[in-house]
């Protein structure tokens, strides 16, 4: 037969080359049985893709920034409906102030307030739905944001009347 380096010459077929020997077989399906087998640690622990690439989890996080920046919109919109401040310079020299609510921009602010309100109200219960785990965390800011839109609305609600 010819040099086995030789590409132009046939070289017989050894058993390796198909496959191996019984004992090399054996070993590689010994190696598949205990692949196939999951121990208690692999069982217990469900989540078997990063919890940050799961779409519920974008979900919640997409929610979470949309309640963030409509606060921001809500500040914004407070801003210019708010009446302009009166110094005591404007006053002594008689210079005229808008002194009330712009309705506009008030109504505007009241129903993004609600909506941040239920935005951050489905958030916290997908959250509470998420998080089953002691090592889960808490979502805190969710919270906060609900406290602040809250006392928000209630204080528009009382002083303003809408």
């Amino acid at each position: 037969m010819g040099n086995k380096n030789d590409s132009c010459t046939p070289v017989q077929n050894s058993p390796q080359a198909h496959g191996g020997s019984k004992a090399d077989q054996s070993t590689t399906a010994d190696d598949e049985s205990r692949k196939s087998k999951m121990t208690y640690e692999q069982l217990a622990e469900r989540r078997s893709t990063p919890r940050a690439q799961t779409p519920f989890f974008k979900i919640m996080l997409g929610l979470n920034i949309v309640g963030w920046v409509s606060l921001v919109v809500v500040l914004i919109l407070f801003h210019y409906a708010r009446p302009d401040f009166i110094s005591g310079v404007q006053q002594y020299w008689g210079i005229k102030g808008d002194t009330s609510w712009s309705e506009n921009h008030l109504s505007a602010m009241t129903i993004m307030l609600q909506i941040c309100l239920v935005v951050t109200l489905i958030s916290i219960i997908m959250r509470a739905r998420r998080n089953r785990r002691r090592s889960d965390n808490f979502g805190i800011n969710l919270f906060i944001l609900f406290a602040i839109v809250a006392i928000s609305l209630i204080t528009i609600a009382t002083t303003i009347g809408l």
